[in-house]
């Protein structure tokens, strides 16, 4: 009986720069990736209209539309995960891609070996899981049906606020979440200034969960932008 070949994931690169969209075409195609590329906005959108990539690689300086000003068009129909990759590295760059629909923001230039980790990130992401569904990354276990989390197999307790952060993080691993997302879902809509609240919390967070909280590798911090949780 033959085995079947498991279906190549597809990937839809929007960049107007002829050397990174054959830089990423050469990297991807050797992970298994099956590769389209457009040079313009427009001609991104109709890709990916017509080949309904499984992720997309966006950069946000093309050169008739803001990368994301495509990025909104894309999520007003696909819900496909969505990398920034931009020489732009500017805080409210950051912030303004992730807020409307990014999954991720890489700088240029970037490292093969990280994108390839982010990109299968928010691949696993994107698929769908079950409400008891359970979350294992490094010595890290959460059981999201019965909202139980354990460390080396030993059961951590977590405040409420804690235990929410972490839900979020969790339900988003290999994504950013900016601190804007994480204030208005933990504490509302009024809360969006106290970022003082995510350090604190953080802070406390990676005391119960991390083998090193001064050099966490679990729970990432992209500075002024957000916090990531480590997708393995």
């Amino acid at each position: 009986m033959s085995t079947e070949t498991k279906p190549r994931s597809t990937a839809l690169v929007i960049d107007d720069e002829p050397q990174i969209r054959r830089l990423l075409r050469v990297t991807l195609e050797a992970n298994g990736y099956r590769v389209f590329d457009a040079a313009t906005g427009q001609d991104g959108l109709v890709e990916a209209a017509q080949r309904k990539p499984d992720v997309i690689l966006l950069d946000l300086g093309l050169p008739d539309l803001d990368g994301v000003q495509v990025l909104k068009r894309i999520r007003e129909w696909s819900c496909a995960p969505v990398i920034i990759l931009s020489v732009r590295d500017q805080e409210e760059e950051k912030v303004a891609a992730l807020d409307s629909g990014a999954d991720d923001y890489v700088t240029k230039p970037f490292n093969s070996a990280e994108l390839l980790a982010r990109l299968r990130a928010a691949l696993r992401h994107a698929q769908p899981q079950g409400a008891d569904a359970i979350f294992r990354a490094g010595n890290l276990e959460v059981d999201l049906s019965k909202r139980l989390v354990f460390k080396n197999g030993a059961e951590v307790k977590l405040t409420p606020i804690e235990y929410s952060l972490l839900r979020l993080l969790v339900t988003h691993a290999g994504k950013v979440l900016t601190h804007r997302q994480l204030l208005t879902e933990v504490w509302g809509e009024k809360s969006v200034e106290q970022s003082h609240y995510l350090r604190v919390h953080f802070a406390h967070l990676r005391e119960k969960l991390e083998s090193n909280p001064s050099a966490p590798e679990l729970i990432l911090t992209e500075p002024a932008v957000g916090y990531r949780l480590v997708c393995r």
